[in-house]
């Protein structure tokens, strides 16, 4: 399986919907520690909307990723939904006019979306922050052209980089502001993008649970 498309991003797709509906009021309460407490509700929101969607998808994988990333923005309307969907729309124009994509292009994308959501935040790296989850997902992925061996880099990579920045502090975003009480806790948002990864782990037999 040497390319995706968008049958295969739909099916992708269902599975975080699923995982997110599973995990909405773990994201709450880790959200509520460290910011508004929405944040389940938000990717509840943005996926379902996603969903919505998938059944008029276009073949073009830069048009699909597109619809995605307005149709999550136009109902999630946090910040953290506003970056994810700035990360799609820079997955959807790098892949514009193409029916077919690598899997050893997902690395480069990944890297694209970063820096999108870097420029949109005004967040570097090393701030514990979704970003920092996003650079570890890039760098474990490059070179790699399996699905299975993709998932399975990035979900190690993100666990790593949860462990690498649970003892330290928050220094972007409204968790900032918790200053050394964000010490010991994991960020709201890497773990929500550590879910999406788990996501991918489901089959379509597999009964999506919220992984703690």
């Amino acid at each position: 399986m040497p390319t995706f498309g968008t049958p295969i991003l739909r099916e992708a797709l269902t599975r975080i919907a699923a995982k997110m509906e599973s995990c909405s009021d773990e994201l709450n309460a880790l959200d509520a520690q460290l910011g508004d407490g929405d944040l389940g509700v938000t990717m509840v929101r943005g996926t379902r909307a996603i969903v919505s969607e998938l059944p008029n998808l276009p073949g073009d994988v830069g048009m699909a990723l597109l619809k995605c990333a307005q149709a999550f923005t136009k109902l999630s309307g946090s910040t953290y939904g506003t970056l994810l969907a700035t990360g799609l729309m820079s997955a959807a124009k790098a892949t514009k006019g193409r029916t077919e994509v690598p899997w050893s292009e997902v690395s480069p994308l990944v890297g694209g979306a970063l820096q999108a959501m870097a420029q949109r935040s005004g967040g570097k790296l090393g701030e514990k922050t979704v970003l920092d989850t996003l650079e570890a997902v890039r760098a474990a992925s490059e070179g790699i052209d399996n699905p299975a061996a993709l998932v399975a880099a990035a979900d190690q990579a993100v666990v790593a980089c949860l462990e690498q920045f649970r003892d330290q502090p928050a220094r972007q975003g409204r968790a900032r502001i918790f200053g050394e009480k964000s010490v010991g806790k994991d960020d709201p948002g890497m773990v929500a993008f550590h879910r999406i990864i788990e996501g991918l782990k489901s089959s379509d037999k597999e009964e999506v649970t919220c992984d703690k």
